[in-house]
C-alpha cells in the first residue's frame, strides 16, 4: 500500500531543545502510544480527517486538537497549522472532560507565538 502525506506533523521544541509532546508520549502505556500513533497517521494521511480525531478549537488563536479516545480517558495533543500543511504539535495531556483546559490552550498559544517569532517556519 502506498501512503502519502497530506499534512506533515512536527513536534514543537523549546529553545533549549526539549520536546513536550515527546515527553507526554513517553509517559503513555504501550497501548495508549500505539493508539495515538494510529490517530496521528490518520491526521497525516487522510485528506479529510474525521472531526472526532482532529478539529480546530473555537475561541482560540487557531489552535487545533488531535483527540484520541482510550477507554474512559481522552488523550489530547494541541497545536497549530503553519504553511498550510504543517501541523506543529505543542503539548499533550489526558483529560476526561469535554473541553480542553484553558491552561493547556494558553500553553499552545504561547508556544505558537514563540515558534513563529523564532522564524522556525522560514
Amino acid at each position: 500500500m502506498l501512503t502519502f502525506c497530506v499534512r506533515k506533523l512536527i513536534f514543537y521544541e523549546t529553545q533549549r531543545g526539549d520536546c513536550p509532546v515527546e515527553e507526554f508520549l513517553d509517559s503513555l502505556t504501550g497501548k495508549q502510544a500505539r493508539k495515538v500513533t494510529w490517530v496521528l497517521e490518520i491526521v497525516e494521511t487522510f485528506p479529510i480527517v474525521p472531526i472526532q480525531y482532529f478539529k480546530k478549537l473555537i475561541g482560540t488563536n487557531d489552535i487545533w486538537e488531535v483527540r484520541v479516545d482510550f477507554g474512559s480517558d481522552t488523550l489530547r495533543l494541541l497545536g497549530f497549522m503553519d504553511k498550510g500543511n504543517l501541523v506543529i504539535l505543542t503539548n499533550g495531556f489526558a483529560k476526561k472532560s469535554q473541553k480542553a483546559p484553558p491552561a493547556e490552550i494558553d500553553i499552545a498559544e504561547q508556544r505558537k507565538k514563540e515558534y513563529l517569532s523564532r522564524g522556525v517556519n522560514k
